[in-house]
């Protein structure tokens, strides 16, 4: 047990830990300045439960028919060994695939359990790894250290051993149209592909081999052109893993926060919840809608004290150490004196005000 295990078993109030999974872990990188979300998933808090009991629920969530429908593709991908995957990959990627194994590990002698499929996972990939033997690990269950809790990755993708270096393969529903994709859903399957390459390369780490025998490179599957047609696409996500790999140590020194944070705080269910929540630091952004349970509260927050976050990150970034709109305002009317770090800001903040205000002359004497 970690030193910091009965202040996070506190803070949960002694509800269980949360499982992470891919979407969360590869979350954490979006706000790493963010005490709050740092500390309620250094918890395992539920934070969607913590802002349903605020009234604050969480926004998004994937349709069911869009479930259903990446479901329908993945199967299809996968059907008969993988063959469809494989055509694509010698066919679309030039792959040199000459022979195939195929080992599915969902399931262990009818048993699910997770123990068991790691404990199997992990022979079939120190086998490959000692012996070259092996090249589809469907449904490979990996694990991820999260402050001292193990997080359990069930990745609907494939460990995919070529020339003696693994890859994984994500398979998504979005579609790829004339060689394009949205690139928000790129980005967000490079985060989670992220993920799990970095737990592969753990595990191949513990079995005492070189983790770069994980390539960075990952293998994309979509449709294509709205249809059921797949398609294949490299995608480096050495970015995304160095983020990772930062905002994960920054969680094992959670320590640093607990310390200054009340000894008796709990997030448990009650009146005082709301309270115990706003004890803890938040660094609210517009783009934590797309990630966080707790951006509706956290927005509201900002708002109601006109925090600089609450007009986006390059704002905010832009401004400086100016945490609130009305300080911003008042150093571009001249009417609070910026103390010496802040004079820079003030001065540009000026200049923005003056030029406003020119544009807004010549507008309305356009108008006249």
């Amino acid at each position: 047990m970690s030193e910091t295990a009965p202040d996070l078993d506190r803070l949960r109030g002694g509800a269980a830990p949360r499982n992470h999974d891919a979407r969360t872990i590869a979350a954490l990188t979006g706000n790493p300045g963010c005490a709050r979300r740092g500390v309620m998933d250094a918890a395992g808090v539920d934070k969607d439960a913590v802002a349903r009991e605020l009234g604050f629920p969480a926004p998004f969530g994937q349709s069911q028919f869009a479930i259903t429908r990446g479901n329908a593709f993945e199967a299809q991908v996968k059907a008969d060994g993988c063959a469809e995957l494989l055509t694509l990959l010698r066919d679309t990627l030039g792959l040199a695939v000459p022979e195939v194994a195929y080992d599915d590990l969902e399931v262990v002698a009818g048993n699910e359990g997770r123990e068991l499929r790691h404990t199997r996972t992990r022979r079939l990939l120190a086998r490959a790894l000692e012996s070259g033997e092996g090249t589809l690990f469907d449904h490979p269950l990996l694990r991820l250290d999260i402050a001292g809790q193990p997080a359990y990755l069930e990745p609907d993708v494939i460990a995919f051993q070529l020339a003696g270096r693994l890859h994984v393969i994500e398979v998504k529903s979005f579609a790829v149209v004339d060689g394009q994709a949205e690139p928000e859903q790129v980005a967000a399957a490079a985060r989670q592909s992220a993920v799990y390459v970095l737990a592969l390369r753990r595990l191949v780490a513990e079995l005492g081999h070189d983790p770069e025998r994980v390539s960075h490179e990952v293998f994309l599957v979509c449709p294509e052109n709205f249809s059921n047609r797949p398609t294949a696409t490299p995608l480096d996500v050495r970015p995304q893993l160095a983020v990772l790999e930062r905002q994960l140590a920054r969680i094992t020194r959670i320590d640093r926060i607990l310390d200054a944070l009340p000894d008796d705080l709990t997030f448990e269910p009650g009146e005082a919840l709301a309270e115990s929540v706003r004890a803890v630091e938040a660094r609210y952004a517009p783009e934590c809608m797309a990630g966080c349970e707790m951006a509706l509260f956290c927005r509201d927050e900002a708002r109601a004290c006109g925090a600089t976050g609450a007009l986006g990150r390059s704002v905010r970034d832009d401004l400086g150490g100016v945490d609130a709109i009305g300080t911003a305002l008042a150093l571009a009317d001249g009417v609070l004196t910026p103390s010496d770090d802040l004079a820079e800001t003030a001065e540009q903040l000026r200049t923005a005000a003056r030029l406003r205000a020119e544009a807004l002359a010549g507008a309305a004497q356009g108008a006249a």
